[in-house]
């Protein structure tokens, strides 16, 4: 008897997860293209997984009616979200094929979406200075809500942390003494433990979230806690606390670009590309170097303005 393709799916997120060691950021983001896939192409079984289809589901990723922010409709997704999910959808199809579940690999012959990025992936001081702004004035439900929150984001601020490393940082990760954050391997998208150092603006923050927290006495081993459980924070309370500041503030912005922030101000600053590579926790220094594509021509003026004919080679 043929399996649903839903149970398949399944079984192969539950193989790859522990054979590849993914981390819950990465598996989360295989079941939402898993879910996107079966809301457009509900009937699609595996007998039906053909080039065709899909074609078909990127066809009504493309054209379909999509609501964002408060009622605003759009259509189309941008290249690099379709790389995404062809990405994800290609290996489930690879290992139908190697589990010989289907004869052909859908995607055999597809050609790939080139990627086009946008110029601007870090936050401008006014910006940061308008979501700032936002954490201080918002109407947050307590004291104790504000100054995790504030702490939150100086920490993405001046880490560069994923969205996942953060909500994976325990009370014991965190070194005041020696000004020192811990990565959790099993949060890091690398699977590497790495330390980064907490500038004065950072553990001043920290230091006074902590205080807050301590009054509520939660237990949890998380640091950064819910709400209204002694829990750590997730990444629906996450997510909630972004739709909040982007109201707040006016500033469309996701998470990730806190990262490409801290990434381009190292750089700025005269930070070399190894040592910045260290600092984000990436394997690979080529994809340290795309972190900082997006650097402005005014960062490059005054190196340019040192060059001149009495220091040529």
């Amino acid at each position: 008897m043929r399996k649903k393709i839903d149970k398949l799916f399944d079984e192969f997120l539950i193989e790859y997860e522990y054979s590849a060691k993914l981390s819950p950021e990465t598996i989360r983001g295989y079941k939402n293209t898993f879910k996107l896939f079966r809301k457009l192409m509900p009937t699609t079984e595996t007998n039906t997984l053909t080039k065709i289809t899909m074609i078909e589901f990127f066809k009504e990723l493309e054209t379909r009616d999509r609501i964002v922010g408060k009622n605003k409709h759009v259509k189309g997704v941008k290249s690099s979200t379709v790389a995404t999910h062809r990405s994800k959808l290609h290996k489930f199809c690879v290992w139908l094929k190697q589990n010989k579940v289907i004869d052909d690999d859908p995607f055999e012959g597809m050609q790939y979406p080139k990627v086009e990025y946008e110029d601007k992936k870090f936050l401008k001081s006014d910006e940061i200075d308008k979501i700032f702004n936002a954490l201080y004035t918002v109407g947050w439900q307590n004291n104790f809500i504000k100054k995790r929150n504030i702490a939150i984001f100086t920490t993405f601020l001046f880490t560069g942390l994923r969205k996942s490393e953060l909500l994976g940082v325990k009370v014991s990760d965190i070194d005041i003494e020696r000004k020192m954050l811990r990565v959790d391997p099993r949060s890091s998208k690398s699977k590497r433990e790495r330390l980064v150092p907490l500038n004065r603006k950072l553990l001043l923050s920290l230091k006074d979230y902590w205080e807050e927290r301590k009054k509520l006495n939660r237990t949890t081993p998380y640091f950064f806690v819910s709400s209204n459980r002694d829990d750590g924070l997730k990444h629906i309370g996450l997510k909630h606390m972004v739709e909040r500041l982007k109201e707040g503030s006016g500033v469309n912005f996701h998470v990730h670009r806190f990262r490409h922030t801290f990434a381009v101000n190292l750089v700025n600053q005269g930070v070399d590309i190894a040592k910045l590579k260290q600092l984000l926790g990436h394997r690979d220094i080529r994809m340290t170097a795309s972190y900082v594509r997006c650097l402005p021509t005014s960062m490059l003026s005054a190196d340019l303005e040192s060059l001149t004919f009495d220091n040529l080679f």
